[in-house]
């Protein structure tokens, strides 16, 4: 049940929000163990020249850049899977957009269960009655 906000540094195409999608849903499936009909993925698009990295848009510099971040259910991933998915989506989304800055973000957010949730049920509920 997790929520991806995803924002990216290129010109906004349904081709391209599928393959992001692709992406985040394969890793996210793969590697967290994420049930894929249970899991959200919301993308924004930023033009280049309005994203700046260390005091320079990312059009001036010839990069592109992601940031996102996931919500996911506390205690329900170990650091290891959490670093090879930083790792691994980072890659992903380098071979997509080519030349991906450095500094792009992803934030594996561990959120309690009893204040989580879906359905208008928390996680912690969840986990004792279903």
């Amino acid at each position: 049940m997790p929520i991806l906000n995803v924002k990216i540094s290129a010109k906004k195409s349904a081709e391209l929000t599928q393959s992001i999608a692709a992406i985040l849903l394969d890793h996210t499936t793969r590697i967290l163990k994420k049930k894929p009909e249970l899991t959200s993925i919301a993308i924004s698009y930023v033009p280049p020249e309005d994203w700046i990295v260390g005091g320079r848009s990312l059009s001036e510099q010839g990069k592109s850049s992601i940031y996102f971040d996931i919500k996911i259910t506390d205690e329900t991933n170990t650091k290891s899977e959490k670093a090879q998915y930083i790792r691994e989506v980072f890659s992903a989304f380098d071979k997509l957009l080519g030349n991906l800055h450095e500094e792009s973000y992803i934030h594996v957010e561990d959120v309690r269960a009893a204040a989580y949730g879906y359905g208008g049920r928390t996680q912690e509920y969840r986990f004792h009655h279903d």
